[in-house]
Order: C-alpha cells, then structure tokens, then sequence
C-alpha cells in the first residue's frame, strides 16, 4: 500500500479532535482524523450531552411535580425510564451525526481505526487485528482523551458498579445507590437519580464535595442536595466491596467512624486518566507527568511535529478546553500566531439542581497568591426574575484585586447560572474592570441582575439587598 501524506492527522475525533480537524481544513491543510470509536468523543456520545438530556428529563419531571406551585394541574407525574434514556440516546446520534456532516463539508478525511505513532511523521492505524494502513503528516495532533478512573477493588462489573456509560443506559432505576466521587460528573449524576426517586447517598474522600469550586458555593451546594434528601459523607474512603444478587455493600471509613452501606447500585466518579497508552510513544521525546503529555502554550511537546490537546494533556478536562486548543494548535500550524491558553479564562459548570459555574480564582485562591481582594455577593432571592421563576435558592459571588478592580474570579450557584457564567468569562478575556463592569447595563428583568448586583456588593452598592 502506498502512503497517503497529509498536512495534518489528528488523533482521537473528541471536541478537541473533530474542531482541529475543522480549523485545519478551514486554513488550507490536507487534513485527517483518525477515530477508533465514535466522532464526537466521549463528550459528544458519552459526557456532555446525553447526560444533559438525561438531566433536562429530571428537570422537567421535577417541575411537573411542583405544579401546584405555578397555579397548574399535574396529576401523578411519572417518568418510563427506557424513554428517558432513549431521548438522550438520540440527541448523542443527531450530534455525531452532525460532526461526520462538518468533517465532510469541510474536506476532512475521517480513517476509522486505532492510531499510533510509527516513526517520524507516521501514523499507523488498525482496526480490530487488521492494518488499516500507515500515513504521512508533516503534523500529528494527539486528542486521545480520557478514560473514567478505575478504584481499585470498586472496578465496574456492568451490572452491580457503574461508570458513567452503564449509568446513562440503565436497565433499572436503583432504589438506592452510592456515587463515589462528588466531582460535577458525580454530582450530576447524584442528582439525576435523586430526582427519579432513588435514595442517593454520595461519597467524597475530600473534606468537601465540588472541591475545586468556591468554598462558600461548595457550602451552598452541599446544603442543598441533603435538604433535596441525598446524604452527603466528606473525608470519606470506600472499600471492602461485597456483592450479593441484586445489591452491593461497601465499607465506609470518615471521621474516625466506620459503617456498611448496602445499596442496589454504585456509580464510580473518582476522576479520570488520559489515553496515552499503544501511542507509541516510547522511542520519541515526548513527556508525561502522571501519565498526563506535556505541551507548551502552544500545544506542542518536546517531539518535534508533534502536537497534544485536550484531556490527554491534563486539567481541566473539560470540551471546551479541549476545544480552544484544537483552534490554537491548528492556526499555529498555520502560521496565524494566536494566543495561548489562558486557563484562567475557562469556565466550569456543573449541571445538577441546583446549577453551579465559575471562572478564575476562588477567593481563598485569589488570597493564597497574595492578592487583597473585595468580594461581592448577591442572593437569588433578591432577584425579581428568580422569584417569578420559583428559582429563589442561589447565589452569585465576583471577587476582584481590591488595589486594581481586577475581576480574579466568580462563583455561582442557582438556576441557569451555567448560561449565564459566560458573561463573567468574556469580562476576564478582555480584562474588564470592576468599574466598567459597575457601569454596564443590565436587562431587566433578568438573572443576569444579579451579576450586576454582585459587582456593585463587593463596592458596597448594591441596590437591591
């Protein structure tokens, strides 16, 4: 078989891959990308969006169940779970469906296949047992992605201990189960299941759930799901894992107390790790730290023409970022100069009930690395849409450099807060300051008020609390 050449090959057709691959094409590049599995990655198939189908399935049975409150009639709302799961599987196909249009639109060449490096400027590709072929590329972009994290002794069986693939297709709704991990997938999840009626208990080895968040908000949180009836257990380590028929018991260690808990179900969301092995890369200079590739602001590592975007190269692992580096790595290719990655300027959300966003440095963060900061903050319950809405549990919390009117970081909790943290973002991006922040207007009514309100806290002005 002769070699096929290309500008570009990218590795791995995720959030990072597939926008690469895209931009790529847009500049001018002979551009392909290999994908073992489905476009769109595990974001696309398996993360982002069918899990925010699922969700969104919970947030409309839990709005039928509170009706009454809104003036209407709903009697006994219910859910079938099979058709639950089937919407979240159709809005997955749709989207793939829409990435293989894109890739064809914009001349990609898509090769399915597992791929490696095979020597300088070569990339080998088989599927199953059987060689698909090896092709040249003056660049390689590694957009690999990650895999759910196994415990060890709490590995997934399929049936009793679920990663995050068993528990988007479910073929029962556990009465009872155990999350371990209380990350935004964890919680997510946590949610969906406390909403369908399961007792949900969660389990954090960290001192507190959503610890890379604000304090405050993880505080807010935290309060939140126990009063929706989940139990939540901090500093907490799970093991002895015992199955039986239809349920499993795991041993639970925190504060200095150790207890059984039996539930029908456990889902494991303790993290991930990046799919760096059968790369071949061993025999080039590229490095990894815990397993993570290292890369430049540019996205490249010490092999040169080789290139890694995305959750491979480590945290935050999230679409969005992987996303960014795709455009970055492929303008760069090109020769367009862009800018580096600020990780600072990307936001997180977490889309539980209630929702939770943020972008920058929490305060504590922001103290840690020796700024003096003013702090705003402003309750849901303030907000005249909120109310309207029923949506009256939040908060909205902006911390600035008390010296400059740097915005460093904000933090929210509330209904719709991970549509409306991008505000926050474009702020950061284009170094807005606490002063032109305060003279913005704001619609009314909106959420987006309380954003307003938060600045004009930290200044002690606000208006409306």
């Amino acid at each position: 078989m002769s070699l096929h050449s290309y500008d570009v090959i990218i590795i791995g057709g995720g959030p990072g891959g597939y926008v690469a691959a895209i931009r790529a094409a847009q500049l001018g590049l002979h551009t392909a990308v290999v994908e073992r599995e489905n476009l769109g990655g595990i974001c696309l198939n398996w993360g982002c969006i069918p899990t925010k189908a699922l969700l969104r399935s919970a947030e409309v049975l839990r709005n039928a169940k509170h009706a009454n409150d809104y003036g209407l009639v709903i009697q006994n709302p219910g859910f079938d779970l099979d058709k639950v799961v089937q919407r979240s599987r159709k809005v997955a196909n749709q989207l793939n469906n829409g990435v293989k249009h894109l890739l064809k639109k914009n001349k990609v060449t898509v090769i399915e296949g597992a791929a490696k490096l095979a020597g300088k400027g070569l990339v080998a590709v088989t599927k199953g047992e059987a060689p698909v072929g090896t092709f040249g590329a003056k660049h390689i972009i590694i957009a690999t992605g990650a895999r759910a994290r196994a415990l060890p002794g709490l590995e997934e069986d399929g049936k009793l201990v679920w990663t995050y693939r068993k528990a988007m297709t479910p073929d029962v709704t556990p009465k009872s189960l155990l999350v371990i991990g209380s990350g935004a997938i964890g919680v997510e999840f946590a949610s969906f299941y406390n909403e369908l009626g399961a007792k949900v208990t969660v389990v954090e080895v960290m001192d507190r759930i959503l610890p890379v968040e604000d304090e405050e908000i993880s505080a807010m949180a935290r309060k939140s799901f126990e009063k929706q009836g989940m139990r939540i257990i901090t500093g907490g380590k799970a093991g002895n894992l015992r199955k039986s028929a239809d349920s499993v018991t795991v041993t639970v260690e925190a504060d200095g107390k150790i207890e059984d808990i039996t539930v029908d179900r456990i889902i494991v969301a303790a993290g991930i790790s990046p799919n760096t092995k059968n790369l071949g890369l061993e025999g080039t200079k590229v490095k990894l730290e815990r397993g993570h590739i290292q890369t430049n602001a540019m996205c490249e590592t010490d092999e040169p023409g080789v290139y890694a975007i995305g959750d491979v190269t480590g945290a935050p692992w999230l679409a969005h970022k992987a996303s960014h580096e795709g455009v970055i790595v492929a303008e760069h290719i090109a020769g367009k100069y862009p800018h580096g990655l600020n990780i600072l300027g990307i936001p997180g959300c977490t889309y539980s009930h209630p929702q939770i966003a943020s972008v920058g440095l929490t305060e504590k963060k922001a103290k840690e690395k020796g700024y003096e900061v003013k702090v705003g903050r402003f309750p849901f319950i303030g907000n005249g849409k909120a109310i309207a809405l029923g949506e009256t549990e939040g908060m909205v919390k902006t911390v600035f450099d008390a010296k400059t009117g740097e915005l460093l970081g904000a933090h929210m909790i509330g209904a719709e807060v991970t549509e409306l943290i991008q505000g926050y973002t474009v702020a950061k991006t284009i170094e807005t300051t606490e002063a032109e922040l305060m003279h913005t207007v704001f619609p009314h009514p909106t959420l987006s008020e309380m954003m307003h309100e938060s600045v004009l806290a930290a200044d002690n002005r606000a208006i409306h609390i």
